[in-house]
Order: structure tokens, then C-alpha cells, then sequence
């Protein structure tokens, strides 16, 4: 429903320099940092690529806060995916800010940096045990004490992996890799046993590879980072051994989402991220693999596996704060997000709600084995991907891990050059 973001490193800069002056959509001056008052006055709700699908849901969502809040208007703006962290940018360095924004755990750490966010672990602390502890925790900012928006929706997902890709490897189709010994062992064979045409992997490791392989990623205070240490360095010398294997795609220095979803369809590849989301493409797209398709957990060396978390902040210069709150509140309270992850596939982030029926029983379709067991392994899950770490630090370290898949660095030499870019943009952000 979204995608990757670039940094927004810039607006922090932006933002200082206009000395945060003329920020929200409600007009200039700063706002109170105290949600107590009546929840009144006119505010403006921004969302991210979401109104082609939810256009009705959304206007129900803002009837029924009107009419539990009367004397408040939400006029609600949705943005595409292209471009948010720009507009976003633009709009913090403008004094445009909207007074509730949608956003994720990265795009938010430079508004709070720069003042923009409103610390809801003050304002709205008696809030936090409606929440998941590992959501909530989801948006705050290392040597920073507060947390700088509700948690909204979660996702994660599976593994799929092709069952009849595994049989003709002389694999058992009912046993995929659960370790990452397993999954290495068994890429390898794939790939000898298919002369290098089937590849295992399609994606080159991320830094939420190294948290699941149980990596430190950053120090304790949140200064540097600490990912080039022996296990990663283990970990990316192993998939340099799938790269020259071609176990790994060799199209994986360049991929996509969207592009390692084609090689999974068209059997290319033997196993892929997903949700139950992809279930529907594969019946349509992709029958044969459909009719084959086998669904497996991360596989992590935590225990926890990764969890992607979207957020509803609030701009600390709106001029009607009881009102932003209240809505960012509504919009994420245990009701409503029930009833949009039931729309949109998704999982809501408030305490109990993974323990209803639609996310505990099966029905016996391959959905409903997703939904449950992906519910189940959010309870404990784990944004691994730091909170800090934008966008230029994810292709730094692409950039760097392509080296060393390519022969071109050292697995600890590629590491050690990743840490020291990124750990130069962190300074530059302030």
C-alpha cells in the first residue's frame, strides 16, 4: 500500500532555517502541546496512497468522528506514493504541514528532530496501553525521549516458496528451510541440481536481514551504527557464496518488489516474500504456481520476526491540538483499526486485537493460514530496520553490499564502508 521512502534528512535542514516559523495547515504560530482542552476547530488529515481503494471507508471514518466531536471538521487530503516524503518536505519546510500526517517510523524521525512532531508520550500518554509495546515503540527516535505518532497498521508476511521448483530439485516439497543453515543448504543444492537456471533467492540481504540473523545494528545511544560486526560479515560472505553459486539471482543487485514478484511467478525463482495479498495474483496470474505454492515463516535467528509499522502523527503546530489528537486517536483506536485490517489486508497495532477470532481460526483456505499465522508472529515482532536509517543509507549500503557480492570488496570491507557513509549521513541529519 506504500512504497520505500527517500530520506527526509533535507527538510530537517529546511525547516531550521525558516526557524520552524508559519508550520501547520491550520495556520501560523505554534500550537499547544497540551491535548486536555475540547477537541474542536477545523483540521486537515493527510493520507498516503490510500483513497483509490478506501475513498468510503475513510469518509465513514471522519462522519462518525464528526459526530462524536461535534464542533470539529476533518478535511482529508491523500497524497500518491510517488513523491510523499518530497511533499512531505516541501510541506515541512513551507509551513504546509498538515495537522495529522500518515507516516512511517522513518519519515517521522526528521519531523520530530526538527520540532514538527508532537511527543504523544506526553501529550497523549494515557493512550499507550491501547497499543502493542513493540508498535508504539515503533516511532520513537534514539536519543530522543518521546514517541512521535500512534501506532496505526502492521504488516508482515511469509515466506512462499514454489513446492513443485523443490520436488524436481529432489527437495522435499513439505519441508522447506526453517534455519538459515537450512536455507543456504538447501539454495545451493536448487541451484546445482537446476545447472544455476533456479535460483533460491532474489534479493540481496537488507539491514532487516542482519537484525533477524541477530545482529546489533546500531550503538546504544543512537549515534553510529554497529552492523559490520562477525556475523554479519558470516552472513554476507554466505550469500556471496549463493551469488557465485547463482543460487542467488544474479538480477538481485538491481531488484524490486515488483520485479522479484515476476521471477516468482514465472518460476524463476524458488522462493519469495509475501502476504496473503499475493495469494490472489498467483490464482490469477500463475495457476500451475499456485496450485504449488508452499507458505513458510521468516526465517530469523531472534525469534521475532520483522514487522513493518505505519503511523498517524500529529504536527505540533497545529492550532488545534485536543482536535488532532482526538482524531489521530480515533483513526487508530482498537474499533476503527479493526475494521480497516479487515479491509485492507492488514493488522491492527492496538493490545488484544490480534487475539479476535478472524486472526486466530482458519477456515481452511491458504488466506486464512497467512492471516493467522502472521498474527500470531506480530505479537512479538520486531521493527528491526532502525528508525534512523533513511533512504540514502539503504542504497549506501545496497551500493556496498553489491560490491562484495561482486568481488569487488571484502564481505568486512563492504561492511566497514557501509557503516562509515551511513554513519556520515546520520551526523548530517543533525
Amino acid at each position: 500500500m506504500s512504497t520505500p521512502r527517500r530520506a527526509l534528512a533535507a527538510a530537517v535542514a529546511a525547516v531550521v532555517l525558516l526557524e520552524l516559523s508559519s508550520c501547520g495547515s491550520s495556520g501560523g504560530g505554534g500550537g499547544a502541546q497540551d491535548a486536555s482542552g475540547k477537541a474542536e476547530g477545523d483540521i486537515t488529515f493527510q493520507t498516503w496512497n490510500l483513497r483509490a481503494n478506501f475513498s468510503s471507508y475513510f469518509d465513514g471514518l471522519i462522519a462518525g468522528f464528526e459526530k462524536k466531536y461535534p464542533g470539529t471538521h476533518v478535511r482529508w487530503i491523500d497524497q500518491p506514493a510517488e513523491g510523499y516524503a518530497d511533499k512531505i518536505s516541501a510541506d515541512a519546510a513551507g509551513g504546509t504541514l498538515p495537522d495529522v500526517v500518515n507516516v512511517s517510523p522513518d519519515l517521522v524521525a526528521p519531523l520530530a528532530k526538527a520540532g514538527l512532531a508532537l511527543d504523544l508520550g506526553k501529550a497523549a500518554a494515557t493512550y499507550r496501553p491501547e497499543y502493542l509495546a513493540g508498535a508504539w515503540n515503533g516511532h520513537r527516535i534514539p536519543g530522543m525521549p518521546g514517541t512521535y505518532a500512534f501506532p496505526w497498521y502492521l504488516n508482515t508476511g511469509p515466506l512462499f516458496y514454489n513446492k513443485g521448483l523443490f520436488r524436481k530439485a529432489g527437495l522435499d516439497p513439505d519441508r522447506p528451510p526453517r534455519t538459515y543453515a537450512e536455507l543456504f543448504g538447501d539454495a545451493l543444492e536448487l541451484a546445482r541440481r537446476s545447472n544455476g537456471e533456479v535460483a533460491t533467492l532474489a534479493n540481496v540481504p537488507t539491514v532487516e536481514d542482519f537484525g533477524r540473523y541477530g545482529a546489533g545494528l546500531m550503538n546504544e545511544q543512537g549515534t553510529g551504527f554497529a552492523f559490520n560486526d562477525p556475523k554479519v560479515v558470516e552472513l554476507l560472505t554466505k550469500y556471496k557464496e549463493l551469488y557465485d553459486a547463482k543460487a542467488l539471482d544474479p538480477g538481485a543487485l538491481t531488484a524490486t518488489p515488483e520485479s522479484t514478484g515476476r521471477k516468482f511467478l514465472t518460476g524463476a525463482v524458488a522462493m519469495n516474500p509475501g502476504s496473503a495479498l499475493d495469494l490472489g495474483t498467483f490464482k490469477k496470474q500463475a495457476p500451475t504456481l499456485y496450485r504449488n505454492i508452499g507458505i513458510t515463516d521468516q526465517i530469523t535467528s531472534t525469534g521475532h520476526v520483522n514487522m513493518y509499522v505505519m503511523g498517524v502523527m500529529v504536527n505540533s503546530r497545529t492550532r488545534h491540538t485536543p482536535a488532532a489528537v482526538a482524531f489521530a486517536h480515533y483513526v487508530t483506536d482498537a474499533q476503527n483499526q479493526m475494521s480497516f485490517a479487515k479491509k485492507a489486508a492488514v493488522f491492527p497495532s492496538t493490545t488484544g486485537s490480534l487475539d479476535d477470532p478472524y486472526f486466530t481460526r482458519q477456515d481452511g483456505t491458504d488466506e486464512s493460514r497467512v492471516r493467522v499465522a502472521a498474527a500470531k508472529s506480530l505479537k512479538n515482532a520486531v521493527n528491526y530496520t532502525p528508525v534512523l536509517f533513511s533512504e540514502q543509507m539503504k542504497t549506501a549500503l545496497r551500493n556496498e553490499v553489491a560490491k562484495a557480492l561482486l568481488g569487488k570488496e571484502s564481505p568486512r570491507a563492504a561492511l566497514d564502508n557501509a557503516v562509515d557513509a551511513c554513519d556520515r549521513l546520520l551526523r548530517q541529519q543533525g
